[in-house]
């Protein structure tokens, strides 16, 4: 029973972190199509963003909401710059430029900080754990993931059903030439999902480096793939399917991690990818995704 408590607590951390970086996939495709790779170096610039303020004597408490607002800055410029000229592009010349936007951003840290990890950790009491039964202690950071996605799903949730903006934003996701004929600007549209997916990568990148200890210009680069694979099961374009599909992934691999031999764990990420393959197969669309009909 501890065991499996404690691996409980493990899963729902990680399917947390999936589920924020997996929210600003699902907007951006939902609104765009566009699959953007670059999402994970908003991830890796929250915490570096922390990290250069820290240094010149903010406190962490203070950097860490300046950090955010900088990383939804940085998914403005990135959609300026980008995306904006190729609206209307071929799809393949979108998902090309994220990818190269990607590879910038990580040569523009590896050049102002190396390619070396660097250590990485929040306040003190983060560190402790939390007894909760005999042999059973949940670490404070797990709590503080877990609780930090809840609110911001919800503050999300709560954004895209009660405000102008959010119905906009859902309104332009369901078919942005119809969207854009009833007058609603998406151009600011587009931009607030930039602002809110770049914002939630970086609290993500904060969470999961102070989880792990280090930071690294590659940092992004795993959890993007992780969120990909969790929109997929959860059905690209739906923000309910993709929480869901971060906490089913967030189990699956806490499951995989505590069950399989010692010698196979190496093989978990290849049969998570796996499980990709065979949603693909089966269906399409994800578990909450609806396959789209097209009138003649």
């Amino acid at each position: 029973m501890a065991f499996v408590l404690q691996q409980l607590i493990n899963a729902l951390a990680l399917g947390s972190i999936y589920a924020l970086m997996a929210i600003g996939l699902a907007i951006i495709f939902g609104i765009l199509r566009l699959i953007n790779f670059a999402h994970g170096e908003l991830l890796m610039i929250g915490p570096f963003f922390v990290l250069v303020l820290t240094l010149v004597g903010v406190p962490f408490g203070l950097a860490v909401p300046i950090a955010v607002v900088l990383a939804g800055i940085v998914g403005i410029i990135m959609e300026r710059l980008a995306y904006r000229p190729l609206r209307g592009a071929p799809d393949v010349s979108l998902l090309l430029t994220s990818l190269g936007v990607s590879i910038f951003l990580q040569n523009i840290t590896i050049m102002f900080f190396g390619g070396q990890s660097r250590a990485f950790s929040g306040p003190a009491f983060l560190d402790q754990r939390l007894p909760v039964m005999q042999n059973v202690g949940i670490s404070t950071i797990d709590v503080v993931i877990f609780a930090t996605a809840m609110v911001l799903v919800t503050l999300f949730s709560l954004f895209v059903t009660r405000t102008m903006l959010g119905i906009s934003m859902r309104a332009s996701a369901e078919n942005l030439l119809a969207a854009q004929l009833i007058g609603i600007n998406i151009g600011r549209v587009i931009m607030v999902a930039f602002i809110i997916g770049g914002g939630m990568a970086s609290v993500a990148g904060i969470l999961y480096g102070m989880r792990i200890g280090k930071i690294d210009p590659l940092l992004g680069f795993i959890p993007l793939l992780k969120a990909f694979v969790a929109t997929v099961i959860g059905g690209f374009g739906s923000i309910p399917g993709a929480v869901l599909g971060a906490y089913v992934l967030g189990f699956l691999e806490i499951l995989l991690a505590g069950s399989l031999p010692s010698g196979f764990t190496a093989y978990r990420d290849a049969i998570i990818f796996a499980l990709l393959i065979v949603v693909l197969l089966v269906r399409p669309q994800g578990i909450l995704g609806s396959g789209e009909t097209e009138r003649v």
